[in-house]
């Protein structure tokens, strides 16, 4: 049975970069980099979905993360004090 490998986050920004600057074919990078064509695309497509928070779409979901976790901690509040009651 074959053991997985493991790319680095550089190895996958690199591969990802080349992919989204359309030098080359899906094919043509994954006969270059050793590497499924399915991942490299997959790689691009995290790629553009992570351009979007670096320009600002991030911060509404750690504002959203942030009111949820208040949430949560006021709910185990209540939730510790019925216990208790």
């Amino acid at each position: 049975m074959a053991k997985r490998r493991r790319f680095s986050p550089e190895f996958k920004a690199k591969v990802a970069l080349e992919a989204l600057s359309g030098e080359m074919t899906l094919a043509e990078l994954s006969s270059k980099y050793d590497v499924h064509s399915n991942m490299i695309a997959a790689w691009k497509r995290q790629a553009i979905d992570g351009m979007a928070d670096t320009f600002g779409k991030g911060k509404t979901k750690a504002k959203n993360s942030e009111t949820e976790i208040k949430e949560l901690h006021v709910k185990t509040g209540q939730l510790t004090v019925e216990n208790d009651f």
